[in-house]
């Protein structure tokens, strides 16, 4: 999904590990069997961003479905479909120059709804997001780094998006009613540097910082909705792949979500 990785650019020991997450299979798959269903309210978002128009996507999602692995074809992780116009994969599958090893260029479906579409968000490849360290100025030689390791990173990142989710899922569970079809995903975006006003409060009382933040905007049925997503290091990673322990909490930036949150808070204080 996000190129933004969530985890420490660190080697991690997991080799004994069985990957619990699966995906569904993409469109075009003999085992896809989606079942499209209308939604009572599926209106545009009405937030102080929306011009009633469709959302834009990152550009590494509009061809993502090419490199979902089939579980029966199981075709796209060495035969990448070239561009028509220049006869090139897309430049984000590229390997790197002197890239020390291959990477794979499989994608997995997420459980996310992207918005204004009937699919879900993608994940990237090993080889995108190895690519995207590289723009961020990360410098292989330095590291010891291997292809099992990329595996596990890409793993890891994608288990913690998952986790975010679900504790979105919780706060918008709270909106059943007035959104009985769930929400979906518009955009997100990392802000590792920006820390929130509470992770500061919580540095101030002698607790850690988060190593990233990211913000998060969904579509709650015609309204949009910024979440944000504290991610702090929380020790050895597990066998379902998890080490981060995430704060996920409705930006105060609306009388709804300070009243979910004073919601939420009361019963916390009261259980």
């Amino acid at each position: 999904m996000g190129l933004s990785a969530s985890t420490p650019a660190v080697a991690v020991q997991t080799s004994n590990a069985s990957d619990h997450q699966t995906a569904s299979p993409p469109s075009g798959c003999p085992m896809h069997e989606r079942k499209s269903q209308g939604c009572p309210v599926s209106e545009e978002p009405s937030g102080p961003t929306s011009d009633n128009k469709i959302y834009s996507v990152p550009a590494h999602q509009d061809r993502a479905y090419e490199y979902v692995e089939c579980p029966i074809t199981g075709a796209r992780a060495n035969k990448e479909k070239l561009d028509p116009s220049n006869l090139m994969p897309p430049p984000n599958q590229t390997p790197a120059p002197d890239q020390p090893f291959a990477l794979s260029t499989v994608r997995e479906e997420s459980s996310i709804p992207r918005a204004d579409s009937g699919k879900k968000w993608v994940y990237p490849s090993e080889q995108m997001f190895w690519n995207a360290m590289l723009r961020k100025g990360w410098k292989w030689k330095d590291e010891d780094i291997s292809q099992k390791d990329m595996t596990n990173i890409i793993k890891i990142h994608n288990q913690n998006n998952e986790q975010a989710w679900k504790e979105i899922l919780k706060w918008e569970a709270l909106h059943a009613a007035e959104c009985p079809c769930g929400p979906s995903l518009i955009r997100f975006g990392g802000k590792a540097k920006q820390y929130s006003p509470r992770a500061r409060i919580r540095s101030w009382m002698g607790y850690e910082l988060p190593f990233d933040r990211h913000d998060w905007i969904i579509n709650r049925c015609g309204t949009e909705v910024r979440y944000v997503i504290d991610y702090y290091d929380g020790g050895e990673v597990n066998k379902d792949y998890q080490f981060t322990i995430l704060d996920v909490r409705p930006a105060l930036d609306s009388f709804s979500a300070v009243w979910d949150r004073m919601k939420v808070a009361w019963w916390r204080w009261t259980s």
